[in-house]
C-alpha cells in the first residue's frame, strides 16, 4: 500500500478526526496583558501558551510562564516570526499568544452533521460585514446570554476575534456558540437545505418584529449601518423584519439590534 493511501486512511481514523475536531475549537488570544488574565482565569481550559524566545524576563513574561507552570499548561518557545504566524497580529501579539480550548468554537458543518443525527435546531443570528471589534464583542455578549443558539460567523469581511473583541465581550467569547464559516452565503445556503430560513432586517416593507411569529429555525442576519447586508444576503432572504422607530430616528446601533433580536426568541 503507497504512503499516500496510508495518510488517507490515518485521516479517516476516528482519532484523526477526534483531534481535529479538539484543534477546531481553540481560539488564539495575542498580547501579554490578555494572556495573563486568560491564565488567572481557572474557568478557561488554556491548552498552549506561546512565547517568543527572544522576550526579555521579569515582569508580565515571568508571571506568564509562573501562572502555566502552576497549572500545567504547556509553554511553547518560538521565533517571532513563527509566533507571528501563530497570532496572525505581529504588530500586537507582544511576543505572548495562548490557545484556548472553547467547545462551542467550531465549523458550522460540525453543527449540520450533528442536527442530521437528531440533534434539534435553534434560532441564531448571522453577522454580514459586521467590522467594529466593540459591536462583534457585544454581540457575542447578547447572544450568550439569550435564548439564541448561537452566532454564525464569516471570518471574511467581519472583525477578528481580538483582545478588544475578548474585552466587550466581558468574556463570553468563549462560553457560547460561534459557528465559523468561509463564505456566509455558502453557509446560510447550506442551512436552508436543512430546514432554516433566512431573516434580514430591514426597515422597509418589513414585518415587525412583535408580529413575526416563525413557524420553522431561523437565522437573523445583521449586517453593518452603513450598508446593511449584502445584495446577495438580501436576495437569499426569505423575510424581513424591522424594529418600528420613534421620533424620526432611522436605525440603531447593531449591538443593539442584535440584543433586540435575541432576546425576542
Amino acid at each position: 500500500m503507497s504512503n499516500r493511501a496510508d495518510q488517507g486512511k490515518r485521516a479517516d481514523s476516528p482519532e484523526y478526526l477526534q483531534r481535529k475536531a479538539f484543534y477546531d475549537q481553540l481560539i488564539t488570544v495575542y498580547g501579554r496583558n490578555p494572556v495573563l488574565e486568560i491564565l488567572q482565569d481557572h474557568s478557561l481550559k488554556v491548552f498552549r501558551v506561546h512565547l517568543a524566545d527572544s522576550n526579555r524576563g521579569g515582569g508580565i513574561i515571568d508571571d506568564i510562564k509562573r501562572l502555566a507552570n502552576q497549572r500545567s499548561i504547556e509553554v511553547c518557545f518560538h521565533s517571532r516570526a513563527e509566533l507571528s504566524r501563530i497570532s496572525r497580529n505581529s504588530k500586537q501579539d507582544q511576543g505572548a499568544a495562548c490557545d484556548i480550548h472553547c467547545p462551542g468554537y467550531k465549523p458550522y458543518q460540525q453543527l449540520l452533521d450533528a442536527q442530521s443525527n437528531g440533534l434539534e435546531k435553534g434560532h441564531m443570528i448571522a453577522l454580514d460585514g459586521v467590522t467594529n471589534p466593540q459591536n462583534l464583542g457585544m454581540i457575542i455578549r447578547s447572544v450568550t446570554a439569550s435564548p439564541a443558539y448561537g452566532l454564525l460567523l464569516p471570518s471574511k469581511g467581519t472583525a477578528e476575534l481580538s483582545p478588544l473583541v475578548i474585552k466587550a465581550s466581558a468574556g463570553t467569547l468563549f462560553k457560547g456558540n460561534i459557528l465559523r464559516c468561509d463564505s456566509l452565503l455558502k453557509a446560510l445556503k447550506d442551512f436552508k437545505q436543512q430546514g432554516y430560513q433566512i431573516c434580514t432586517m430591514s426597515s422597509h416593507q418589513s414585518t415587525p418584529m412583535a408580529e413575526f411569529a416563525p413557524q420553522t429555525p431561523i437565522i437573523y442576519v445583521l449586517g453593518n449601518e452603513t450598508e446593511g447586508v449584502s445584495p446577495q444576503i438580501a436576495e437569499l432572504s426569505d423575510h424581513r423584519i424591522g424594529i418600528p422607530m420613534a421620533n424620526g430616528v432611522e436605525s440603531l446601533n447593531v449591538a443593539v439590534t442584535a440584543a433586540l433580536v435575541a432576546f425576542s426568541l
